[in-house]
């Protein structure tokens, strides 16, 4: 795999304080759902792949606590191992989650993603724009501290999606809110645009696509994958995704699989390239 893009600075219309403010609408949105969910609920299959609806809440708390300490180091001016106590390893805390009962799974995802966000509303705008989070456990693809429009912007992304796993468990048609989806889309197609390339496998189509997608941007599908917003700079459109916002965000993170797609989302104009082609290319995470 070729070296991923840096992070870019945020994209109009997407910084860290939308980013924010959408992280605690959602996690006020996904913790009224999970203190309505009973046993049977918590144990049963998700949108993800062989996890159940606790294995979800697990990833997504154990990925708060994680993220806390990066963020507080960040705040203080520390290296995360200065601050006291020290954070556990990523290892310790994904061992003591998976070892935790699937209620004490729900509740701990509430506690700790509520923290995390209490943290993130607790810095000014200034603060927000200056700060820079090291997520060494990402080192591979973030080798360096990025900007917290960064940092948020993929706790947001994961949050949503994951949130969606969650929701079409319980209900197979699903969706996530057209205005979130469309905050995501203008993160992909800005600070987070590094995601496309290390989450997507463009050899995967034959012939390269320009897709038009329902927010106004345009999906670029060749050597590489690119989204970009900018009209100027937009290429001659190919093909056209039909739908709303969400099917789009949902298409980009392998969330739009033929059960879960709403009637009236397909590919138009678009010769030989399929909706289905487009799912190889965003086999999802």
């Amino acid at each position: 795999m070729s070296a991923s893009p840096a992070p870019s600075a945020p994209a109009a219309g997407a910084d860290a304080g939308e980013v924010v403010a959408a992280m605690r609408s959602h996690h006020d949105r996904l913790a009224a759902l999970v203190d309505r969910l009973d046993e049977a609920a918590l144990t049963g299959p998700s949108g993800a792949a062989k996890w159940r609806v606790c294995d979800v809440l697990s990833h997504l708390g154990s990925g708060a606590e994680i993220m806390l300490p990066a963020v507080a180091a960040a705040v203080a001016g520390v290296a995360p191992a200065e601050l006291s106590p020290p954070p556990l390893s990523n290892q310790s805390v994904w061992d003591r989650w998976n070892a935790s009962t699937p209620r004490a799974q729900a509740i701990g995802f509430v506690q700790y993603d509520a923290t995390l966000v209490q943290l993130l509303e607790g810095l000014d705008a200034a603060q927000r724009d200056a700060l820079r989070v090291g997520l060494g456990r990402r080192r591979r693809v973030l080798p360096e501290p990025v900007p917290l429009v960064v940092a948020a912007g993929m706790r947001l992304n994961e949050v949503v999606l994951h949130t969606w796993d969650v929701e079409v468990g319980l209900d197979p048609a699903a969706v996530v809110d057209d205005d979130l989806a469309a905050l995501l889309l203008r993160l992909l197609a800005g600070p987070l645009g590094f995601l496309l390339s290390v989450t997507s496998h463009p050899e995967a189509l034959t012939n390269p696509v320009a897709l038009a997608l329902p927010v106004g941007a345009v999906l670029v599908v060749d050597d590489a994958v690119s989204l970009t917003t900018a009209a100027a700079g937009a290429p001659q459109v190919t093909a056209t995704l039909t739908g709303s916002p969400e099917a789009a965000a949902r298409l980009l993170t392998g969330r739009l699989g033929p059960d879960h797609t709403p009637s009236g989302v397909d590919v138009e104009g678009g010769g030989t390239v399929t909706l289905d082609d487009l799912r190889r290319v965003f086999p999802g995470f």
